[in-house]
């Protein structure tokens, strides 16, 4: 399979903008709710999000975490590699707040399942949706789904998804291409 690009550069701009606009509508001002970027991948995606955010809501202080769930993960003792984890940021309580967990690309579930168990360590929140750019529909091995989607994507299980981000990629767009052997 030839890689194929799902959405360019353009189409990726006015997705992050129309996720953002969603956001603002269900959200408001963003005074009762937090936006936390899932480690590693979930981050640029957050990043961008927030600094949109923060420029159509005129500078407003969002309050925004990253969250590294890999040792709640299901299989992160699994096999002979040795784990480690990425960078945790969150310098406030989640107690009683909307959260919104950013995630690059949804495909079982099973990492937002341990970003979930991982956020009960920060509080207990009023309410917690998951924003992702892309959703690999077909994949799912628990029962959850995105409240926010930037592409809906029916892949299988041969194919891989890559998002590309212009500040470390060059250009943001998001390929398709059939998956490395290992």
């Amino acid at each position: 399979m030839k890689p194929r690009v799902i959405l360019s550069d353009k189409e990726f701009r006015l997705t992050i903008d129309r996720l953002c606009h969603q956001l603002i509508e269900n959200h408001g001002d963003f005074s009762d709710t937090c936006l936390i970027g899932v480690q590693p991948r979930g981050v640029a995606l957050a990043d961008r999000i927030v600094s949109r955010l923060r420029e159509k809501l005129k500078g407003k202080n969002l309050l925004y975490g990253q969250l590294d769930a890999t040792f709640y993960r299901d299989d992160f003792r699994r096999g002979d590699k040795i784990v480690t984890a990425s960078e945790m940021k969150m310098e406030f309580s989640i107690e009683g707040k909307n959260v919104v967990l950013i995630d690059d690309v949804f495909y079982t579930g099973r990492t937002i399942r341990a970003a979930m168990d991982a956020l009960l360590d920060f509080g207990r929140p009023k309410k917690v949706e998951l924003l992702t750019l892309v959703d690999r529909r077909f994949s799912r091995h628990v029962p959850i789904q995105p409240d926010y989607t930037g592409r809906v994507i029916d892949a299988v299980a041969s194919e891989y998804v890559k998002v590309e981000w212009a500040e470390r990629d060059g250009k943001d767009k998001i390929i398709l291409s059939e998956r490395e052997k290992e």
